[in-house]
């Protein structure tokens, strides 16, 4: 069984970075897409990034583009998220998320309806 926590959300101000990290359990083949979302409050959970295991292609979602990068850690089995240049606009609870998958292709749709496993979310807070 797939089991995801995240960490390392604060509060910070304009402009400052922050690396949230997704510790990862159960995972036992790199035919996984690893994705991070973001939901504010009365606002429908979004699509941030993407990062499919097997190869390590990333893909980004145009709101937060240029801002963040996904990465993975294997010998930690970490998936991270570098967030660089926040705005007051990125607030909002952070999810990590698994599935099952066999090709980047899926995984570039990030859709939240086809992850399988999340975790509780981490809680990043910008202020101007």
């Amino acid at each position: 069984q797939v089991r995801l926590a995240e960490n390392g959300g604060l509060s910070v101000q304009t402009g400052g970075s922050l690396r949230l990290s997704c510790s990862t359990s159960g995972i036992t083949n790199s035919n996984y897409c690893m994705g991070w979302f973001r939901q504010a409050p009365v606002e429908e959970r979004e699509g941030v990034a993407s990062y499919y295991l097997r190869y390590g292609d990333n893909y980004y979602a145009d709101s937060m583009k240029g801002s963040v990068a996904a990465s993975y850690d294997w010998d930690k089995n970490t998936l991270y998220l570098q967030m660089t240049n926040l705005k007051p606009e990125y607030t909002a609870m952070y999810y990590c998320a698994a599935a099952p998958s066999t090709s980047f292709s899926s995984c570039r749709v990030l859709s939240a309806a086809d992850f399988r496993t999340w975790g509780r979310g981490t809680q990043v807070t910008v202020s101007s």
